[in-house]
């Protein structure tokens, strides 16, 4: 598959400047972290949040959790939800299932990034399936992320 138009779209529309890495077929953060052979702490995965009002993809390393009570205070939000896998279809055009691109501004959604992503030189990203990721350094990562807000919202992922 390809990457999907939107965000192919708001990639070039920014001047974007990213490398496409093919993988095997993946089912999760930790398998494609696997087949494509890049560290958990560098595989950016983005999480969906709601509320009644708003939708807001929140990215953080593979290797952490999301913690919603925090996206929400950073949003000024009374409390967000984890999206139910069946509107996440919906909400993504183009992108298949679980396969949810980092990058929610070209789908117009609020995209907040953790903090723990400032010390990777390589970030890794969905690109809307489960065989391509984008690999950015950390100064092209900060570039695409120009809209998003930053902050502390993960914790290391409790097995």
């Amino acid at each position: 598959m390809s990457i999907p138009s939107r965000l192919s779209q708001y990639l070039e529309h920014h001047g974007a400047r990213y490398e496409v890495c093919r993988h095997e077929h993946s089912r999760s953060s930790a398998e494609t972290a696997r087949v494509a052979h890049v560290p958990l702490n560098q595989l950016a995965k983005a999480v969906l949040l709601e509320d009644e009002q708003i939708c807001v993809i929140a990215v953080l390393p593979a290797d952490r959790s999301v913690m919603p009570h925090e996206v929400a205070q950073l949003l000024g939000r009374q409390e967000l939800r984890l999206v139910e896998e069946p509107r996440l279809g919906q909400l993504l055009d183009g992108c298949e299932p679980g396969a949810v691109p980092a990058v929610g501004m070209a789908w117009g959604m609020e995209t907040v990034v953790d903090d723990e992503l400032e010390q990777r030189e390589l970030v890794y990203l969905e690109a809307g399936d489960h065989e391509q990721l984008l690999r950015l350094t950390q100064a092209q990562f900060h570039a695409l992320m120009r809209g998003a807000k930053w902050g502390r919202i993960s914790r290391v992922q409790m097995h």
